[in-house]
């Protein structure tokens, strides 16, 4: 049956602890509304950069070079994120197919844009077999954990990436506000978010990546020990989530 506001309440009540949260998909300063989600992406996006760039600088690559690529990766990385996320979630976009460009409102699709940088990252260093792939992959990736991480606050400003009813201690207890998905129980209800989940899981990988590169260690340490980390958090959470069940 589907849980009912009084359920939820009843269940939020009984649980130790439980992370409060109100969605803010928009800012609201005078005549100015700004969509939190893209904010937080666009964030996400610069400090990754700068974080790249900083790694390729410290390493004496050709940072130019590489912030050309870094942008290319970015460009691409959105669009291959939004049309799986909409080949995937299509009858959300059916009636209005110009919601389609409406990025900024959530629904992105990190496996696409993981497709897409794949293909991109090997046509460069292809292309420019001077630059040591895997030293590259590494400062990617480097950046890359702190951008995702910047990213998921913008999940969980919209609702997006929502799961099931829990009395799960770090559960989400949703306290209202406009959401991407759906929450069975409404207001008062507690439930896995699993944005949240990711960007916990993120900071620990994040502190293991600085300290792996502090340590110059080999080439493609970083790389492994991202895809390692972050696929298996993904995979683990991907279980909880209600609404994205086609792709994880």
């Amino acid at each position: 049956r589907r849980t009912t506001a009084i359920d939820a309440r009843s269940m939020g009540g009984d649980m130790l602890a439980a992370i409060p949260f109100r969605t803010f998909p928009q800012v609201t300063i005078g005549p100015l509304t700004i969509r939190t989600f893209g904010v937080f992406v666009a964030i996400g996006i610069l400090v990754g950069v700068t974080v790249f760039l900083r790694y390729a600088r410290e390493r004496d690559l050709d940072a130019d070079l590489l912030s050309r690529l870094a942008w290319w990766v970015i460009v691409l990385g959105i669009v291959g994120s939004r049309l799986l996320f909409v080949l995937t979630h299509w009858s959300e976009f059916s009636d209005d197919p110009l919601s389609v460009f409406a990025v900024w409102q959530g629904g992105l699709q990190f496996s696409g844009a993981f497709l897409i940088s794949i293909v991109v990252i090997v046509w460069f260093t292809r292309r420019h077999p001077e630059m040591p792939g895997l030293t590259v992959s590494d400062g990617i990736v480097f950046g890359l954990a702190p951008g995702l991480a910047i990213g998921r606050l913008g999940c969980m400003a919209v609702g997006e990436h929502l799961g099931t009813a829990t009395a799960f201690p770090l559960g989400w207890r949703y306290l209202g506000g406009d959401t991407r998905e759906p929450i069975d129980g409404g207001v008062g209800a507690t439930i896995h978010n699993t944005a949240m989940y990711e960007l916990f899981l993120l900071l620990p990988l994040i502190g293991l990546l600085w300290w792996l590169q502090r340590r110059r260690v080999a080439p493609g340490w970083l790389t492994v020990t991202f895809l390692v980390w972050y696929g298996t958090q993904r995979f683990l959470t991907d279980f909880l989530r209600a609404y994205d069940e086609t792709v994880a």
